[in-house]
């Protein structure tokens, strides 16, 4: 089936920059919020997310003009019943997305494929939820996503091929590199990362370093971007909370629980740098200084 017109759940974070790259791609776009307030703000987030592109030289005013010609937000699903591809970007909510996909798959034409951009719940139980699970798909897509490249596919084992050959073909269409994946949470990246940085939380409990040395010893010894602690207040220490319980669940490994340290970060609500200003670092000067007193 080509692939023509995407909706999109969702006008968040996530869900407006997957948005963006569709509308960019050339795809008609229809993004859904529950609220016009949340709506509003998201496509302003696009907006302003084109003219930077446009003030750097990346894009022509006539192109973004174009783009942005090429979104339509609104608060109702029915707006996505004649929609190629719904992508869902909502909240880290089983229910809540079993709920919206089973309203969904009521209304958009049957035909159409599902995806989810989940980073932690498997597909296969959210694919449940509608009459299509063969037509189910996730594509887990970073943040920043304009700028993010990697595009996880995730087939469940009801996936047809052509769904997932026709998800992966879009996936390459936004200008991304998909890689595939099988229905296990969290698929390669996160399988891989959590881990990676819950190790360095208990690092920093039982006193190998500091926040600022752990960081600049992963960065400069392995050459990674930015270090565990800075990766962790710019995902949000909250959702990585989330997905470590989700991920034990479905593994029962000690490398996948919680240290007691994220627990109390959370509680304590130090979220992170885009949701309270402060985490493992304290955001609200010139420059990040890190909270060395959470032990």
């Amino acid at each position: 089936m080509a692939i023509k017109k995407v909706g999109v759940l969702g006008c968040g974070l996530m869900g407006s920059g997957i948005a963006q790259v569709a509308a960019q791609a050339g795809y008609d776009v229809v993004v859904r919020e529950v609220e016009q307030k949340y709506l509003d703000k998201g496509l302003g987030g696009i907006q302003k997310s084109l003219g930077k592109f446009v003030e750097k030289g990346k894009m022509q005013q006539a192109d973004m003009d174009a783009c942005v010609a090429r979104l339509k937000g609104t608060t109702s699903l029915e707006d996505l019943a004649d929609c190629d591809i719904v992508i869902e970007a909502i909240i880290e909510n089983a229910q809540l997305k079993k709920d919206t996909y089973a309203q969904l798959d009521r209304i958009v034409k049957p035909e159409a494929l599902f995806a989810s951009n989940t980073s932690s719940l498997t597909i296969t139980e959210l694919s449940m939820a509608t009459a299509r699970p063969k037509q189910f798909v996730g594509l887990h897509f970073f943040n920043p996503v304009p700028l993010m490249k990697l595009v996880e596919v995730v087939r469940t084992i009801l996936t047809s091929d052509e769904s997932f050959d026709a998800a992966f073909a879009f996936a390459k269409s936004l200008g991304k590199e998909p890689v595939s994946c099988k229905d296990n949470s969290g698929f390669i990246v996160n399988r891989l990362l959590v881990p990676y940085i819950l190790d360095a939380i208990r690092a920093y409990e039982e006193g190998v370093g500091s926040i600022e040395d752990i960081d600049k010893a992963m960065m400069l010894g392995c050459g990674y971007p930015m270090g565990p602690f800075t990766l962790l207040d710019f995902v949000g220490l909250d959702t990585t909370y989330f997905i470590t319980h989700v991920m034990y669940e479905e593994y029962q490994e000690k490398r996948f629980a919680a240290p007691p340290l994220l627990r109390k970060m959370v509680l304590a609500g130090r979220l992170g740098r885009n949701k309270t200003g402060t985490g493992f670092y304290d955001y609200s000067g010139e420059k990040p200084v890190p909270f060395d007193k959470v032990k």
